[in-house]
């Protein structure tokens, strides 16, 4: 009797705040936040970051799951299965969320219907990068040489339909230059080719490029976002001289479809006041990432246009699916 006393107190305490019960239960077991690469991966450092001050925010133990694959594919048709109780989370890049659905004919997840937008975490940072031999400064001077010497430029990427291919891809296309694609896998073979003379231009993961200049052999030219970069303000973009130009690699937190609302409202106020302080900018601003923080519905207009901006630069450079 005290029991069956106790839960109806609870119900009615409850709706007189006008907070749903599951609100305020939660969470009531281990959180685990999926990451669909290997540790020491942005995502995989994010995930920790936060996940070790969102425990105590929470007052409950949070860990990371690695679970690499299918180019993330693996974690997210992990998660789109998972319980929606917020116990099991994500962290969804775009790669993941919007090229994907294009590159691989069997996809078991639907980016939109299967996942709810939490918040975005933020956006790792890609550059334009030349070999220090290439006689240009700038992204105009870049340009006018390839136009001047039409298919002898080719630049490296981390990978076939990774964000940098695509940046690859769509500067080719706005700029009207001809320029092969040379695909690596990772970041860290083509910087290495790049410093070593082998392509004469490249996008990468400023996490990769900023500790090659101190070397002489590259030089930076641009970032590919539609602002600055806040850590290196004087780069700049190269909107400034391609108009149109927006290339952005971003990562997401994401909950299974069906999630309560008022659990995963509870879980962006926690993860955007983490991402929010000095502590957290410091750490992440010289690795290239840049905090953002967005609202759950940010997220998904973020997850909507990518769908659809990644398809049509896909199809129009030919890429295969898988």
């Amino acid at each position: 009797m005290r029991l069956v006393f106790k839960t109806l107190f609870a119900l009615a305490f409850a709706a007189t705040l006008g907070v749903p019960l599951s609100a305020q239960t939660y969470p009531s077991k281990q959180i685990t936040i999926v990451v669909g690469f290997t540790p020491g991966a942005a995502s995989d450092l994010i995930a920790r970051t936060v996940g070790e001050r969102l425990g105590v925010a929470l007052n409950q133990t949070v860990i990371v799951d690695n679970r690499p694959g299918a180019s993330g594919n693996i974690a997210a048709t992990y998660v789109a299965r998972a319980p929606a109780d917020g116990h099991t989370l994500m962290i969804g890049v775009d790669a993941v969320m919007t090229s994907n659905v294009y590159l691989f004919k069997d996809i078991a997840f639907d980016p939109v219907k299967d996942f709810k937008p939490i918040t975005n975490a933020g956006a790792n940072i890609i550059g334009l990068a030349v070999s220090a031999d290439l006689p240009v400064m700038n992204v105009a001077e870049l340009i006018a040489y390839a136009k001047a010497n039409p298919g002898k430029l080719s630049y490296g990427s981390s990978g076939t339909g990774s964000p940098h291919h695509l940046a690859g891809e769509l500067f080719r296309k706005l700029a009207g230059v001809e320029i092969t694609h040379v695909p690596y896998k990772g970041g860290g073979a083509a910087i290495n080719d790049l410093v070593g003379g082998h392509i004469p231009m490249a996008f990468l993961s400023m996490s990769a490029a900023v500790p090659m200049l101190s070397t002489g052999k590259i030089k930076l030219l641009a970032v590919v976002e539609k602002s600055r970069y806040a850590a290196m303000p004087d780069l700049p973009t190269i909107a400034e001289t391609v108009p149109g130009f927006e290339m952005s690699s971003w990562l997401g937190f994401f909950a299974p479809a069906g999630t309560p609302d008022a659990i995963t409202g509870k879980l962006n106020a926690e993860i955007v006041k983490i991402l929010k302080t000095d502590a957290i900018k410091e750490k992440f601003a010289p690795l290239g990432f840049a905090v953002v923080g967005s609202t759950q519905s940010e997220l998904a207009e973020t997850v909507k246009s990518g769908l659809e901006v990644r398809g049509q630069l896909i199809k129009a450079a030919g890429i295969q699916q898988e």
